[in-house]
């Protein structure tokens, strides 16, 4: 079977289950956005303090340990135990941080206990990732898609039902408990039974305190890489409900689920799940593959993600009304300014999982920090005068910023894209602007829509993957 068949099939069996999951969670935000953008807006807030957790294991361990699991020598066993245990301990820090952020922020009694429970959900994640990442490492994409589908229809069919029944905002925030357990019990029966593959227990040896506090100090790096990122990713949320209230953030909210819904489903199973174990691999064994790999993982990202970000800047006003209501109806040009967000996000995750094989973990850490830095000036820049145009505006630049340095890097390293394949991709970018621009004055705007696709999805077909001979 060859390696681009193989890539395919796995990335299958994890997209099915993101689907699942997303489907899920979209039903969620259309019914609580429906009901009140303030009661929505609220969500994001809480969820955008869950994802400080979430990274603190998923970004800032998993991928270390996918080097340490790969080793044909060690205990897994003891992998899994060390990386648990420094897991757990993060998940008591952050809900303690997370605590006392919103008690200083003064944040209202139903907002503090949903932000608790749905940070207490999204801590346990990172604990079953790491039997995923066992599994992965392993190539059982197909159990860890099961186990996550299952996982989330009992998660959200409970918060479904909590929304359904109104139940109190404390009890509605524990569906990410529900679910986050059933991955957690689900991952690590599948990983620990005896089935000649991998690990059958979990032990930290004679030495396992020493050597789980070694593996936390040497994981520090990624810790801060872990806080950087998600810093810079959400502060305009923070920004955007002190300067705008939570109707803002709401508003928000939902442009945001319409474009960083595209960005993840490849940040995080494509290139987490599937093409960063295979860089790992192939930076031991096969340089040359490796390059291979960035280079038509590159240009096929930047081909898949042009006609989407199209489509999301033409038609925002129809699909955010249509799916959240009417309400969102005059704030729908917000997506339109995001869209460019979902490329830049496409190559920059691309280029920081190169540069994690590479081991520019450092580089990668100061590049963060830099972009936290900005991320923070420009939000007070630009958010306080128009807190939902800053909001936008501040993280497409910022995330920009930070793509430059990360894709830079690469481009000197490996050469993601040559100038023909740069011009190629300008020239139909630029055709599809005249096209839109031209035929929207004088033609019915589907017509003008279709033509400016048309030579997207050319590109698309001409840069779309084949198999290996």
């Amino acid at each position: 079977m060859s390696t681009q068949h193989s890539i395919f099939r796995k990335f299958a069996h994890l997209v099915t289950a993101q689907w699942v999951r997303d489907g899920l969670h979209t039903a969620l935000i259309v019914v609580l956005a429906r009901a009140s953008a303030s009661t929505y807006g609220e969500f994001v807030l809480a969820f955008s303090l869950a994802q400080f957790i979430l990274f603190l294991g998923e970004f800032g361990l998993n991928q270390p340990m996918v080097v340490a699991l790969s080793r044909t020598w060690g205990d897994k066993g003891q992998v899994l135990a060390q990386y648990g245990l420094i897991k757990a301990a993060l998940l008591g820090a952050g809900m303690l941080g997370v605590t006392g952020f919103c008690l200083i922020q003064g944040y209202s009694g139903g907002l503090l206990w949903m932000s608790l429970g749905i940070c207490a959900g999204c801590g346990l994640e990172p604990l079953a990732g790491s039997f995923f990442v066992a599994l992965r490492v392993r190539h059982r994409q197909d159990l860890e898609a099961y186990v996550r589908s299952v996982s989330a229809m009992l998660g959200y069919g409970y918060a479904l039902t909590a929304v359904y029944l109104g139940w109190p905002a404390w009890s509605f925030g524990l569906f990410k408990v529900v679910e986050n357990l059933c991955n957690l019990s689900g991952s690590a029966w599948l990983c620990l039974r005896d089935d000649g593959e991998g690990a059958t227990r979990l032990t930290l040896g004679r030495r396992g305190l020493e050597r789980a506090w070694r593996t936390a100090v040497g994981g520090l790096l990624f810790v801060g890489m872990a806080l950087a990122a998600i810093g810079y990713n959400k502060a305009n949320v923070f920004f955007l409900q002190r300067h705008g209230g939570s109707e803002a953030v709401g508003a928000y909210g939902v442009a945001w689920e319409l474009v960083d819904g595209a960005s993840n489903l490849v940040a995080s199973i494509l290139l987490s799940g599937v093409i960063y174990p295979l860089l790992v691999k192939l930076w031991r064994t096969d340089k040359a593959a490796f390059a291979e790999l960035g280079r038509n993982s590159a240009r096929t990202l930047t081909a898949v993600s042009l006609p989407v970000m199209a489509a999301i800047a033409m038609e925002a006003d129809r699909i955010l009304p249509f799916i959240f209501g009417e309400a969102y109806a005059p704030h729908a040009w917000v997506a339109a300014w995001l869209a460019p967000s979902i490329l830049i996000a496409f190559l920059h995750n691309l280029a920081a999982y190169m540069m994690l094989a590479l081991g520019r973990e450092r580089l990668l850490l100061w590049i963060y920090v830099g972009g936290l830095g900005a991320g923070l000036a420009l939000c007070q820049l630009l958010i306080p005068g128009a807190p939902l145009w800053g909001a936008a505006l501040t993280i497409v630049l910022t995330k920009a910023l930070v793509a430059v340095c990360t894709v830079g890097y690469c481009q000197r390293r490996v050469g993601l894209l040559g100038l023909a394949q740069l011009a190629l991709c300008g020239g139909c970018v630029a055709l599809a602007g005249v096209l839109w621009l031209g035929l929207g004055r004088v033609a019915p705007r589907e017509i003008a829509e279709a033509a400016a696709l048309a030579p997207l999805l050319w590109l698309l077909w001409r840069w779309r993957p084949r198999k290996s001979a």
